[in-house]
């Protein structure tokens, strides 16, 4: 096989609590990570007379040497690229930047598990999750593929199985960077550790997304989209945002919602995945 084409979906924070933060600045959290069946697709071909990994097309505003993706093809052989067969790497691009949807994280996991298997490395889940973390906190938990209750930066992940439900997920005219989100000085910091068990049950209820109320501070179009999609049920930041979602029981109560969208909304409609789809399509290879 000298070509494959492998999703990247997308990631939802059911719920973000921040606990507390380490010297090195990085926050402590407690979240709910759940994948959607919709996101990024990447291809990646096989190119045995053109050594090196490169990208079929550069992405807006990001160069080359600081995609994830290409960040990822280095940390997974570092010197050895060189002698390894070249890929050229096509991106079907969905999902928002500064979204929250994790979409770098999930590239760049889907390009660790390609390479992977493309060069037949022999790595297994527990070493490509540890490269993945000096790429990214979110990175981990693509690479391992199931819904999970995230702790510590993130990287300490125990699988979970939330109900499976649809979900709307509106992207307000912003993007946010998370780096100015952890660092505001409003930003709650010292949200108390909760019990995880009914979280680990996917009745997220009782929690709530810890960065929400700083991103509707310094982003009024959120906070906007937010109040718009509460008329219909709980709804959510996820990450640190830009995007939010609400939560429905069947594909055809959230398409009605998604219908009623106020004019200029951009989003989507997707179910909820325990099982990332990365993961189901790798195992038909």
């Amino acid at each position: 096989m000298t070509t494959i084409t492998l999703p990247a979906p997308a990631k939802i924070n059911l719920f973000l609590h921040i606990n507390g933060r380490r010297a090195d600045g990085y926050h402590l959290i407690q979240t709910l990570f759940q994948f959607l069946d919709y996101g990024d697709e990447l291809t990646f071909e096989l190119t045995p007379g053109k050594p090196g990994v490169r990208l079929a097309q550069s992405m807006p505003g990001v160069a080359d040497a600081d995609n994830l993706i290409i960040k990822a093809a280095h940390a997974l052989v570092g010197d050895a690229l060189a002698q390894l067969p070249g890929v050229t790497i096509s991106i079907c691009k969905k999902l928002p930047m500064g979204g929250g949807l994790g979409g770098g994280s999930s590239n760049a996991a889907t390009t660790l598990l390609a390479l992977n298997y493309l060069w037949q490395l022999g790595h297994d889940e527990d070493a490509l999750a540890e490269l993945g973390l000096n790429l990214g906190a979110d990175v981990p938990v693509f690479v391992r593929g199931h819904a999970a209750i995230g702790e510590g930066v993130g990287e300490q992940l125990t699988p979970a199985n939330p109900p499976q439900d649809w979900f709307v997920v509106l992207k307000p005219e912003c993007n946010i960077q998370t780096t100015k989100i952890f660092s505001a000085k409003g930003l709650t910091r010292n949200t108390p550790k909760m019990t995880m068990a009914p979280a680990f049950e996917g009745d997220a209820s009782g929690y709530k997304n810890d960065c929400e109320a700083t991103v509707r501070k310094l982003y009024p179009d959120v906070a906007e989209s937010l109040n718009w999609l509460s008329q219909f049920g709980p709804a959510r930041l996820t990450g640190t945002g830009a995007c939010i979602f609400g939560r429905f029981p069947t594909e055809s109560a959230a398409r009605i919602i998604w219908k009623s969208r106020p004019s200029g909304i951009k989003g989507f409609v997707a179910r909820g995945v325990n099982h990332s789809p990365l993961h189901q399509k790798l195992a038909e290879l």
